[in-house]
């Protein structure tokens, strides 16, 4: 597959994961982070000839980097066809211990970095007639959240809905929007987030009693930017072990 994937937030943890299956299933990938260098080091591990990776610096809160990076990324491989909007600031500030500031800081940078990336790349997608966005949600965003802040739950629950939206929108230019939404996942985020004297009671939490792995969610990445995925779309996929059924 000659096929383009960019991802955001992609220089370490999950988006390094999902570039590596992606890699791995033929995607050509563009590897952002709002760190250059750390872009750099993950393309170059994950490509060691650097034909098939760009590494590329992108602020997810800003429109002008996304038009940016596009225009890098056509000079570079001529096409863009998937874009994984990833890029997410994790906190668990209790409820009740948050402040307007870190509120807007929050949701601000979570949801407006789906909002950007589905309107200028997906703007870019809809014109050439094809194209496939992938926005990481999470559990926490359909139940409340567990481990995590009120503010993350909340944004992530706006990326549900926000996927609709532009799937909406999208739908008829062969372009599809799909969400999903992971449960703990055996990840450096929720190695930081869930404290070892706390990671026994979360598993029991589980009914499935195991942590979620990250190959997973990439190989399923891959399957939704697939061309034969475009019958799916505004969908929000589950892989939560259970804590959550509908």
């Amino acid at each position: 597959m000659n096929h383009i994937a960019l991802v955001t937030g992609a220089a370490q943890g999950l988006g390094m994961r999902f570039c590596a299956r992606l890699l791995a299933a033929g995607f050509a990938v563009v590897i952002t982070d709002r760190d250059l260098q750390a872009a750099q080091a993950a393309a170059a591990q994950l490509d060691a000839q650097g034909s098939r990776t760009l590494a590329l610096k992108l602020d997810v809160g800003s429109k002008q980097d996304f038009e940016q990076a596009l225009e890098q990324v056509l000079a570079r491989f001529g096409a863009l066809h998937v874009v994984v909007n990833n890029a997410a600031v994790t906190r668990t500030t209790p409820l009740m211990q948050i402040s307007p500031e870190e509120f807007d800081a929050v949701v601000g940078l979570n949801l407006r970095s789906v909002f950007l990336g589905c309107q200028v790349l997906g703007a870019h997608l809809a014109e050439a007639g094809y194209g496939r966005i992938i926005n990481m949600a999470s559990l926490a965003g359909q139940n409340g959240g567990t481990a995590t802040g009120a503010h993350y739950a909340a944004s992530k629950g706006a990326i549900v809905t926000l996927s609709k939206i532009f799937a909406k929108e999208f739908a008829s230019r062969g372009v599809t929007v799909n969400a999903i939404a992971p449960g703990p996942i055996d990840s450096p985020a929720v190695q930081a987030a869930v404290p070892a004297e706390r990671m026994t009671g979360l598993l029991a939490n589980i009914p499935v009693q195991r942590l979620g792995d990250a190959d997973f969610i990439g190989d399923l990445i891959v399957q939704l930017a697939r061309p034969e995925a475009y019958f799916t779309t505004g969908a929000t996929w589950d892989v939560n072990g259970g804590l959550f059924m509908r």
